[in-house]
């Protein structure tokens, strides 16, 4: 009988192997960033924790013994999703981990735009000491979540402390804690109207992409920010540009891009009215923490138990 493997594509700490150990004694595991470590051993895995470029060959060859993939980012839509759904292959993604850098980064760019710290930032580079036209607050203005999952949950319960009327839209409806009205997908141009600021949480699917275009940023008021921390292809980058040159929206805070790295023409570099961060948002001192204890842990708990593993299992339809 074969040894049976699990690979996780990361460096982790003694103690997080060895408590992997604890739940598959008998099994090999091979851990480390390098492929160098596991490669070799790809095609005989059952379990891997960490998608890596490497291995969508194997997987679009079926060329794997692979039953369960832990992805460590929330997102799976660079997946060969097709293939890994015909292999029946399992996949529980990352989603969760994010919730409260990704959150934190959400209320940094609001709050740098609604307040001018971008300005300043620009001013003090030039040592120009000018008011720049400071007024607003972010305190009781309406802001409009798009996607209210892990992250969005957790920005709505921000935002109450600020004062703030939140509304929510998530595919189901379904009503929660601190969303003051809750949408379906279907009402999202009913919403727009409404928001002092639109926050894109969403994941990248069929459903979402490019679901931000002209007629979007034409219902939201002159005075609107957009934040986008989701992914850049829900956005029709182009008519995002045109409607902050020309004064549609306020203002924008970009953490992710239609293509990645943003290319070096791209007019959102030098816009006055908007921030760009290089798709850090989620970056965080606890990742690797949050997702072997959080989520792989308990998920191969199940697997071992010959249950689903029950924490983030992606649905191959919705395509997250």
């Amino acid at each position: 009988m074969s040894i049976r493997t699990c690979i996780v594509t990361h460096d982790l700490e003694e103690s997080q192997i060895e408590r992997i150990k604890e739940i598959i004694p008998d099994w090999q595991l091979i851990t480390g960033k390098s492929p160098e470590n596991w490669l070799n051993q790809a095609n005989a895995a059952e379990v891997i924790a960490g998608w890596k470029k490497e291995l969508k060959e194997l997987v679009q060859e079926g060329n794997t013994n692979l039953r369960w993939l832990q992805s460590w980012s929330a997102g799976v839509d660079s997946f060969p999703l097709d293939k890994m759904e015909a292999q029946d292959i399992q996949i529980t993604s990352a989603n969760g981990v994010h919730a409260n850098p990704i959150s934190e980064t959400i209320f940094a760019l609001m709050l740098a735009l609604t307040r001018k710290i971008h300005t300043y930032v620009r001013n003090q580079q030039s040592k120009t000491w000018h008011h720049s036209g400071m007024k607003l607050e972010i305190h009781n203005k309406t802001i409009g979540i798009i996607g209210v999952g892990a992250i969005g949950k957790e920005t709505a319960k921000i935002a109450k402390a600020f004062g703030m009327r939140v509304l929510g839209v998530r595919h189901s409806g379904k009503t929660e804690d601190y969303v003051d009205e809750m949408y379906t997908s279907s009402q999202l141009n009913d919403v727009l109207p409404q928001c002092d600021y639109v926050v894109v949480t969403l994941p990248l699917t069929k459903a979402t992409k490019q679901l931000f275009g002209a007629e979007q940023f034409s219902l939201m008021t002159n005075s609107a920010f957009f934040i986008n921390i989701g992914r850049g292809q829900i956005v029709v980058e182009k008519d995002l540009i045109s409607a902050l040159q020309n004064g549609q929206i306020a203002g924008a805070g970009l953490d992710v891009f239609e293509k990645e790295p943003l290319c070096g023409d791209s007019p959102l570099w030098e816009l006055p009215n908007v921030i760009v961060t290089p798709h850090t948002a989620g970056s965080t001192e606890y990742y690797n923490q949050r997702v072997i204890d959080d989520i792989f842990i308990p998920n191969l708990k199940n697997y071992v138990n010959g249950e689903t593993p029950a924490i983030n299992l992606v649905d191959y339809k919705k395509g997250y």
